[in-house]
């Protein structure tokens, strides 16, 4: 696989004069959503799954288009820089990325021309154009079309009685060319693609579908009756679709300002055009022309480099809808979450997390048995007298929900922290916040400046010895359906400090405060980061006293310069490090007097790996962390997170199980070497480690795998 380009950080090691290695942030996520897409080509995944990874790596890439490299071209035309750490300036990544993507794209043409379309034909799924339809299936397509697909269309012609259309964010659009046969004048016209109807129309033969688009464009005549349709080309926009917060002062009704961003994000600039491969050069010129042009000066118009030419299927996360065909034998086997075993029995919630703190796993274990049912215990408990809880992101009608508004019905204390920046849920969470307040829910916004983005819930308890309060602290959102395809580790406990840390931090979330100090949470973005760099100068100091030093971290991406220099230091002095690196990693190991102790791994999956976890030797007196925040600087500065230490050493066993199975995969990791590029690990057979499908049979790891705690050597390259 290509690298992320190493670039040399104008940082300094304490500890040597080298200048510290350092990848680029937005190659090494395009390393990342390169992984997925090779998912798409692995043989050993079922072949709907391996559809559903080429759909995730195009919705990612369009993510990544509306925020990451909207906001470089930005600060490219401001004449602004990156990190200090990445001496690449926002132009040079703006070229680095185009010529990544580019190999990217033509990679995932490969993938589903030569490989995913012959295979689902073979197994009788296919998609069709509509002239190899028989009369039969045309007469089926042609009647959907008139009843379903003909009354929502609206041509609209681009000539001086009828201005450019606006085009909707991430929409598909025909370029239809036209010409008056009567005076022979030639127009441009755009018809959208409806994205209220299902992009697949069944020919009602089987698993065989036609393009939506196809079946619009062999019926334009209908559309512009008495004219030639001569062609019809189709085209994508991708828009800029960042909310601006940041540029702007405190304001006085966050809801209401969010909802005019959301708004205002329809009209972001364009910062990508997708087209097809043959369009005429007028065509794409008139695109060009008329998309690229910007209303202020702090937006680069849109180049000819930001064209992608594509072959005529665009908008390949819509294979997403193929991938869920019910077929059992082409999707990976069914799983069923385990209930934890602390609560399988029939005694209340509450009095199993007043004996031991409680760890549970998902989606390995059940969501619904676990978490749902200690907030439905909370809401129909009498003696519960408050509930508190943060919402990044959830879901529906859920179980969460209910509970919330039945206990705040109930006469229950209820707040809800909801966080109204979850970027492309912000008008799901106003719904949610709207909807709460008219049950007499307390809602709150948080902090100006600060997404919350910690997944904590607080339940105060009326106990026969005075009041007691219950804690859920977690890796993942209070969300049921991403708690089924999202890996994450949540805390149950009534740990005296630990309920009195969440009541000063909620307190500080909905009143008025300038709370610093906290007993056993590390909080941002008062402390994070200062704890993360303490507890890896503190392994430091173990090994250069000779006590060995061992640090393992799971998490989704590491990119926090400070936090890398730190461990480019412990590895230096001795510490063996193991980092379990999702996405972006800009750290470099195995660099021969930097990082040499460092090694990486990145899992990839049918889970998203979401769990962030730390383990720290601590010379013989081991610590383990879960938390919500990732070693990133948005996480340590801009965000409120929460990092809680799980001090009950009967759980330990189970951590580093889950983290020696990780690490002892060679089935779904990839490593990450010194030069910057990743390697899938390879086994075959009974040596066959898979970390998803053995934490499915054993939730907190087999024991087969060596301990993840034991100093490890690293193997030779």
């Amino acid at each position: 696989m290509t690298a992320a380009r190493i670039v040399v950080s104008t940082q300094k090691s304490s500890a040597t004069s080298l200048a510290l290695p350092y990848l680029n942030r937005e190659l090494s996520w395009l390393d990342f959503n390169a992984r997925v897409l090779e998912e798409a080509l692995d043989e050993r995944v079922p072949l709907l799954e391996r559809l559903k990874f080429l759909a995730i790596f195009s919705t990612n890439l369009d993510e990544f288009y509306m925020v990451r490299v909207a906001g470089l071209r930005r600060k490219a035309t401001a004449g602004a820089s990156q990190y200090a750490s990445d001496p690449l300036t926002p132009a040079e990544q703006l070229v680095a990325i185009r010529e990544r993507v580019a190999s990217l794209l033509e990679r995932r043409r490969t993938v589903l021309r030569r490989e995913l379309l012959p295979a689902l034909a073979v197994r009788g799924i296919q998609l069709v154009p509509m002239p190899a339809l028989d009369d039969e299936e045309r007469a089926r397509v042609q009647a959907f079309f008139d009843a379903q697909v003909f009354p929502v269309l609206t041509p609209l012609a681009v000539d001086p009685g009828h201005p450019f259309p606006y085009i909707s964010n991430l929409s598909l659009s025909l370029a239809v060319d036209i010409v008056d046969p009567v005076t022979g004048k030639e127009h441009f016209a755009r018809v959208k693609v409806p994205r209220l109807l299902s992009r697949w129309v069944s020919t009602g033969r089987g698993h065989r579908y036609v393009p939506l688009e196809e079946v619009i464009a062999s019926n334009l005549g209908s559309l512009f009756p008495g004219m030639e349709v001569r062609r019809s080309f189709l085209f994508r926009i991708t828009r800029y679709s960042d909310l601006d917060l940041g540029q702007m002062d405190q304001p006085e009704d966050l809801l209401e300002t969010i909802e005019q961003q959301v708004f205002q994000r329809r009209f972001g600039e364009v910062v990508r055009l997708e087209i097809q491969r043959d369009m005429p050069e007028a065509i794409r010129s008139l695109l060009l022309e008329e998309l690229g042009a910007s209303e202020t000066q702090e937006v680069a118009p849109l180049q000819a480099a930001d064209v992608h030419e594509l072959d005529e299927l665009l908008e390949l996360g819509d294979l997403m809808q193929l991938a869920g065909i019910d077929m059992p034998e082409l999707h990976d086997p069914p799983h069923s979450p385990q209930t934890p075993p602390a609560f399988r029995d029939s005694r209340n919630m509450f009095e199993v997390i007043r004996e031991r703190d409680v760890l549970v796993h998902h989606p390995y274990e059940s969501f619904s048995s676990s978490v749902e049912a200690f907030l439905e215990a909370a809401a129909n408990d009498p003696q519960v007298l408050a509930i508190k809880l943060t919402l990044y992101r959830t879901s529906g009608d859920t179980a969460i929900v209910r509970a919330l508004t039945e206990a705040a019905e109930a006469g229950k204390q209820v707040a809800v922290l909801i966080e109204l920046q979850a970027r492309f849920d912000e008008q799901n969470n106003i719904g949610f916040a709207r909807t709460m307040e008219n049950f007499g829910i307390h809602v709150a916004y948080g902090l100006p400046g600060l997404k919350t983005h910690t997944k904590t819930v607080l339940v105060v308890r009326r106990e026969a010895d005075g009041i007691r309060r219950y804690v859920h602290l977690g890796t993942g959102n209070y969300n049921s359906k991403t708690a089924r395809l999202y890996t994450d580790i949540g805390l149950f406990t009534c740990h005296p400090e630990i309920g009195a840390d969440l009541s000063d931090l909620f307190n500080s979330l909905t009143g008025v405060s300038r709370q610093k100090f906290y007993r056993r949470l590390a909080v941002a973005p008062v402390g994070l980061r200062a704890k993360v760099l303490e507890l890896i100068d503190r392994e430091t100091a173990h090994a250069m006293a000779g006590r060995g030093g061992r640090i393992i971290a799971k998490m989704n991406a590491l990119v926090d310069p400070e936090v890398i220099a730190a461990l480019y230091r412990a590895s230096q002095a001795g510490v063996e490090v193991d980092l379990i690196v999702r996405g972006i990693c800009c750290l470099v190991p195995g660099v021969k007097g930097v990082s040499e102790r460092i090694r990486v791994i990145s899992i990839i999956g049918r889970f998203l790996e979401h769990s962030r976890v730390a383990f720290f030797a601590n010379g013989g007196r081991p610590e383990y962390y879960i938390g919500s925040a990732d070693w990133m600087p948005r996480n340590f500065d801009r965000r409120v997170e929460t990092m809680v230490p799980i001090d009950d050493p009967q759980l330990h066993p189970g951590l580093e199980r889950v983290l020696s199975t990780c690490l002892a995969d060679n089935r779904q990791a990839w490593e990450l070497g010194s030069d910057g590029q990743y390697r899938r690990r390879e086994a075959s057979g009974k040596d066959l480690r898979a970390t998803q499908a053995t934490l499915i049979r054993h939730p907190w790891g087999a024991p087969d795998p060596p301990p993840a705690t034991r100093s490890r050597r690293r193997r030779p390259s």
